[in-house]
C-alpha cells in the first residue's frame, strides 16, 4: 500500500470490523478493510445470533446497545440482510429482576408463572433482532462495497507495517489483539452451538443463565441454532460431543419439538472477551491506532453502536 492510500484502514473483517468500515465508507471516506481471514472465516460467522448484550459488563453498553438495536430493526426490512425481528421468552431459575436494556424494548411484558417452561420460576417476553450471521456478514460484505469500500487479504505482525497507509488506523481484531497489540487482558470464552433443522419453530428462548448454563434456541427459517456455553480460558476450536450431546438434551426439554431434530452442523468460536470493551485511540509499537475490540459475547449488539462511537473519535470530517 502507498502512503495514504486510504482515509481508513480497518484491521480485522468480522462484525465489528465491516461495520466500522460501513460507517466510514457510507460518509464517503476511501475505506479498506485488511484481514488474514474473509468474513466467514472469523469469529463472527460462528454466533448464534440475537441482540442482547451478554457477556459485557461496561456502562458504556446500554447506549451502544440501543443504537444497535434501533439499526438493526431498519436492517431487517431488508429480506436477504440475514435479520429478522422474533419475539420470544427469556427465563430465570431464579428469582432475578430483568436488566433494564430489555425493559427498553417496546413489547416488554412479565409472564405469568403457568407461561414458563419447568423449573424456571419467572421470565419476560419481548421482540428483538436475531440474525442469521452467515448471511449477515455477506449482507454487510455487499453493503461496503457498494459504498466503495475494499477488502484485502493479509497478515501484520505490527501496526508499524501499515503506518502512514491511511490517515486513521482502526483495530478490530477481537481476540487477535492479545498479541498484536499486545493487551494481557485480552482472553477466549469459548462457546459452542448446534444448528439443527426448524420444526416449525417462530420464536426464540433463552435462558438468562444465572446458573452458567447459556440455553438458548434461536429460530432462522429453515433452521434452528441451540446453544450454548461460556468457558472462559478455553482454547479449543474443536467440536466436543458431550457440549452438543447436553446441548440438545436442554434444548430439548423446553422446546419437545426440538427432540430429534437433524442436526446440520457443530460451531465453536472464541469470544473476545475483556473486563471492559476498548474503544479508544491508543499506541501501538509507536504508531497511533484507534482501537474497537473486547466485546465479548456482545459483538452483534454492540456492532453499529461501537461504529458511531469510533467514527466520533476518529476526527475526520
Amino acid at each position: 500500500m502507498s502512503a495514504a492510500e486510504f482515509d481508513v484502514l480497518v484491521i480485522g473483517a468480522g462484525v465489528a470490523g465491516l461495520t466500522t468500515a460501513i460507517r466510514f465508507a457510507e460518509a464517503r471516506f476511501s475505506v479498506c478493510v485488511l484481514a488474514d481471514r474473509p468474513p466467514l472465516a472469523t469469529t463472527s460467522a460462528s454466533a448464534g445470533a440475537s441482540w442482547g448484550p451478554y457477556l459485557v459488563r461496561d456502562d458504556r453498553v446500554p447506549h451502544w446497545s440501543e443504537q444497535t438495536r434501533l439499526t438493526l430493526e431498519k436492517i431487517a426490512e431488508h429480506p436477504l440482510s440475514g435479520v429478522h425481528l422474533a419475539r420470544g421468552l427469556e427465563a430465570a431459575r431464579d428469582q432475578v429482576e430483568p436488566p433494564l436494556w430489555v425493559r427498553g424494548v417496546g413489547d416488554f411484558e412479565l409472564c405469568r408463572p403457568d407461561e414458563l417452561p419447568d423449573g424456571y420460576v419467572c421470565g419476560w417476553r419481548y421482540t428483538v433482532p436475531l440474525v442469521d450471521m452467515p448471511r449477515y456478514l455477506d449482507y454487510l460484505t455487499r453493503r461496503l462495497t457498494v459504498a466503495g469500500g475494499q477488502l484485502a487479504e493479509g497478515r501484520i505482525g505490527s501496526f508499524a507495517e501499515v503506518a502512514g497507509s491511511a490517515r486513521v488506523l482502526v483495530n478490530c481484531t477481537g481476540l487477535g489483539s492479545r498479541t498484536l497489540v499486545p493487551d494481557e487482558q485480552m482472553y477466549p470464552t469459548r462457546g459452542q452451538l448446534v444448528v439443527v433443522d426448524n420444526p416449525g419453530i417462530d420464536s426464540f428462548f433463552q435462558d438468562t443463565g444465572e446458573r452458567g448454563d447459556l440455553t438458548y434456541f434461536l429460530p432462522h427459517g429453515d433452521r434452528v441454532v441451540l446453544g450454548g456455553c461460556a468457558l472462559p480460558g478455553a482454547e479449543s476450536l474443536e467440536p466436543d460431543a458431550d457440549s452438543t450431546r447436553a446441548i440438545l438434551a436442554r434444548c430439548a426439554a423446553i422446546e419437545p419439538r426440538l427432540a430429534g431434530a437433524t442436526v446440520r452442523e457443530v460451531r465453536v468460536g472464541l469470544r473476545p472477551s475483556r473486563a471492559r470493551v476498548r474503544v479508544e485511540w491508543g499506541r501501538c509499537a509507536g504508531t497511533p491506532v484507534l482501537h474497537n475490540y473486547g466485546h465479548g459475547g456482545a459483538g452483534i449488539t454492540l456492532s453499529w453502536g461501537c461504529a458511531d462511537e469510533v467514527f466520533s473519535l476518529s476526527g475526520l470530517q
